[in-house]
């Protein structure tokens, strides 16, 4: 059974492209994902197609409104779907939420612009907020990508080597273990021994080590909490 993404956008020219490459473009042409791209300005009652307007409150910057996004989302019928707004004030998307939505059919992806969506969006439909780290793009586009493409790669047959997946960062609580390929020295620099051995089994103890060491430089946050990873996302 393959999933259904429907992504809504007022720019829907930053989604189109990315969507025809790679193991995204693929996994479309297979039929194993079914992405739709709707343009929000075309759910607008203002005769200019206008979706935004000033903040209560006063402020800088505009406000996605609720009305065409609300008419954007019911004009894709009804279903059990799971709709999620890209937001930096949303939850931080993590490995184990991205295991958790691949396990849903139908995912409803709402991309923010200017200062945001109207909070009735959040409230009504309902629909969630998922952030994909502590900083602020323009809008919600990348970020929606970032999550159908960490999403679309647990769907069964999207990665040809699906094994492959297990050995990844996050999904033993720490990051992948370096890799090297030909040439055996490069610049002065060799690949380590272990690796040339053919011991599989020190190969695997020397890949553990050596991803602890690269997760202790890189991400040491992710070193006190290897007992509940993969247990629940993290707040964003």
């Amino acid at each position: 059974m393959d999933v259904r993404v429907d992504i809504l956008t007022i720019f829907p020219g930053i989604i189109d492209g990315p969507l025809r490459e790679s193991l995204l473009g693929k996994a479309i042409a297979a039929g194993l994902l079914d992405v739709r791209v709707h343009d929000i300005r075309a759910h607008s009652r203002d005769p200019h197609h206008k979706v935004d307007d000033a903040a209560y409150g006063g402020g800088p910057g505009m406000v996605l409104a609720a009305e065409p996004i609300f008419a954007a989302v019911e004009a894709l019928g009804r279903g059990d779907r799971r709709a999620i707004v890209l937001s930096p004030a949303g939850r931080r998307l993590d490995q184990a939420l991205v295991r958790e939505l691949a396990r849903e059919r139908w995912l409803v992806l709402i991309c923010g612009r200017y200062e945001g969506v109207d909070e009735r969006v959040v409230l009504g439909l309902p629909a969630e907020e998922v952030s994909i780290g502590d900083y602020v793009l323009a809008g919600g586009e990348l970020p929606a990508l970032v999550l159908l493409e960490a999403v679309s790669r647990l769907v069964p047959g999207v990665v040809g080597n699906e094994g492959s997946l297990e050995a990844e960062s996050f999904e033993a609580g720490t990051l992948d273990h370096p890799h090297y390929t030909r040439p055996q020295e490069f610049r002065g620099m060799a690949v380590p021994e272990v690796l040339l051995s053919g011991d599989h089994d020190a190969v695997a103890r020397w890949r553990q080590r050596a991803a602890v060491e690269k997760t202790q430089r890189n991400r040491p946050d992710l070193l006190g909490h290897q007992d509940d990873a993969g247990d629940e996302g993290s707040a964003g």
